[in-house]
């Protein structure tokens, strides 16, 4: 048995808490996941999960193994990556996560950029809305937007955040084009869940003003609002990474556009300064120097 890749498919099945689900991210059988599991089980002579119809835990023993394993297979990639160092060629693998809306605007197209320079390098993407334990989840760099990242983590910030109002061409047609923050009362709200969801801030050079919103559609997701407002659902605030191509084309229109909501950060997060991955260096110095130019 292949003892590390079995370790790989037990802390994939750990973290997932799916044979099915894991056997689809590691492309291989359930069969085979299953019997990974079962030799790993048999060579530590412990029972790692337990199994009902509807979900895998760990056990004690499991949650031992799980913290070894990891600790295992990262040092495996480092072996790999300093082994194979002195020829300038990035290999193993580089595990990223940011929003779905960033990856679909704009941390995809990036990735794909970066790996033509380094094709053999691995790099997995979590796009996720989720708050994610870095260490935990193995992450190597988490791009996040937010006004006050996590100060337990190291950041360096790659772009600002700017958002606006938009909405449909027809939506402003049928309800009218607000002139002032005050004519937004009356008007359709497409929220965040998380930001803003009750109150929007705005601002004009020293005047500053608060709407109180009550949304009719709300979202834990950027793009989910961005295709609401698209087809005509009211009112929305969208980061400018986002909106930006629609409002070119006319599919959508800045709403008040003389007044600004507060400026957030595009961030890049890791765990540590000490030890930092070459892969992981080399990629973070790849975005800081694409988002010096602000693509969006």
């Amino acid at each position: 048995m292949d003892r590390l890749t079995a370790m790989q498919v037990f802390v994939e099945v750990a973290q997932s808490g799916s044979f099915s689900a894991s056997a689809d991210k590691l492309d291989m059988s359930r069969a085979m996941v299953t019997r990974y599991i079962g030799e790993l089980e048999n060579w530590l002579d412990a029972r790692l999960l337990q199994r009902t119809t509807r979900s895998v835990t760990l056990t004690e023993a499991g949650e031992h193994c799980l913290r070894r394993s990891q600790q295992m297979l990262a040092l495996m990639e480092n072996v790999e990556e300093e082994t194979c160092g002195h020829d300038e060629n990035l290999r193993g693998q580089l595990r990223i996560t940011c929003s779905v809306s960033l990856a679909y605007a704009q941390i995809a197209a990036a990735v794909v950029d970066f790996l033509k320079l380094h094709p053999q390098l691995k790099i997995d993407l979590n796009a996720s809305e989720g708050a994610l334990n870095l260490v935990e989840a193995r992450i190597d760099l988490a791009i996040r937007i937010s006004a006050t990242p996590d100060p337990i983590l190291v950041g360096r910030l790659l772009a600002p955040c700017t958002s606006v109002l938009v909405a449909s061409p027809a939506y402003l047609r049928s309800h009218g084009m607000p002139q002032v923050p005050a004519d937004l009362n009356g008007h359709s709200y497409l929220s965040y869940v998380n930001f803003g969801k009750s109150i929007w801030t705005m601002t004009r050079g020293e005047e500053q003003t608060q709407i109180s919103i009550s949304s009719h559609f709300s979202a834990n997701e950027a793009t989910a609002l961005l295709q609401a407002a698209l087809a005509g659902g009211g009112i929305a605030l969208q980061p400018n990474y986002l909106a930006n191509p629609y409002l070119i084309t006319g599919s959508l229109q800045t709403v008040l556009p003389d007044w600004k909501v507060p400026d957030m950060g595009v961030y890049a997060l890791y765990p540590s300064r000490k030890h930092l991955r070459p892969a992981v260096r080399a990629f973070l110095d790849f975005l800081i120097e694409r988002f010096a130019k602000t693509p969006w």
